[in-house]
């Protein structure tokens, strides 16, 4: 392996943190990338990483090494995209990042018509609601709520609007009366997102309130399961919480509750040069996901209950 290779590798190294997530974002084995990076320190003459237990970063001299590794990725990124945008046809792998909740209700339903239309794509979907940054992490694409959006040069496409409804099993209600105004959520166990303390205020025209209960989750999924089990009031997107509402899983509290919408996005990072397959992936959560049909299932939740 020549040392332009061993560079890129060492690039990889630094951005992942450790040596096992470089070799994994690369197919190789951590002993085959450890060699390649043992091979450039000899190369140069001096120590490139500090190696732990737990992960692996620069010496000062692999920190300026880094930085004209990066410039030599980069480039390198720029070159492969341009071979493969040549004849526009998207293929490659393509890798996603998607709010829990939403990637389990609606993303990963929908990918077998995506994969159909593009043979030649291939998905690597990776499940959080954590913040992304697209590119020190690698991700073509990221969902999240439209607030999530940190970096005011990364590019977003408006999916779908989501409104929220207030929800809780007939085994809850069963429990405990069932409220009839927002103001009596206080006497209510309300499920919390955990760590998340603006997600836990929930907001009903001028009046809000600061969803207190026994059972908190890290994630809107988490939320919703715990919902079905009948552990408290959940507040959740109309995507989730209709289909429970026709099973009969799950009741609508407080129909009248009306919070301001919110928009679902894809986020990527340059829509100039933007490659066939992120821009056929793009192109297809807009028409999956459209405000006709968000707003079709925000009727039938209405009238479900």
């Amino acid at each position: 392996m020549d040392i332009s290779a061993q560079m890129l590798i060492f690039a990889t190294v630094v951005e992942r943190g450790s040596i096992s997530a470089a070799a994994r974002s690369m197919g190789q084995t951590p002993s085959a990338v450890s060699k390649q990076i043992g091979l450039l320190e000899d190369h140069v003459h001096c120590r490139l990483l500090n190696r732990t237990r737990t992960g692996a970063s620069p010496t000062e001299e692999g920190h300026e090494l880094y930085q004209k590794c990066k410039a030599m990725a980069e480039k390198f990124k720029e070159a492969e995209a341009l071979i493969l945008n040549m004849d526009g046809t998207p293929r490659g792998k393509l890798k996603i990042a998607s709010t829990v909740a939403f990637g389990k209700s609606q993303l990963i339903p929908a990918l077998p018509d995506l994969m159909a239309q593009n043979p030649d794509i291939q998905i690597s979907l990776d499940l959080t609601d954590r913040e992304i940054d697209l590119q020190s992490e690698g991700f073509d694409v990221a969902i999240c709520f439209a607030e999530q959006r940190k970096d005011p040069d990364i590019v977003v496409r408006r999916i779908m609007q989501s409104r929220r409804v207030l929800c809780a099993a007939p085994a809850y209600l069963k429990r405990r009366e069932t409220p009839k105004c927002f103001a009596d959520l206080a006497d209510h166990d309300c499920l919390r997102i955990a760590g998340s303390s603006s997600r836990n205020t929930w907001h009903d025209g001028d009046d809000s309130f600061d969803a207190q209960g026994t059972f908190e989750g890290n994630s809107t999924d988490v939320i919703f399961r715990a919902a079905l089990a009948g552990i408290g009031i959940a507040r959740l997107p109309c995507y989730m919480a209709n289909p429970r509402f026709f099973s009969g899983e799950l009741v609508h509290v407080i129909p009248e509750y009306s919070p301001a919408s919110t928009d679902i996005v894809v986020m990527f990072a340059d829509r100039r040069n933007l490659a066939p397959k992120t821009r056929a992936f793009v192109d297809f959560l807009v028409r999956e996901f459209s405000d006709a049909h968000d707003k079709n299932r925000d009727q039938i939740a209405n009238t479900g209950t």
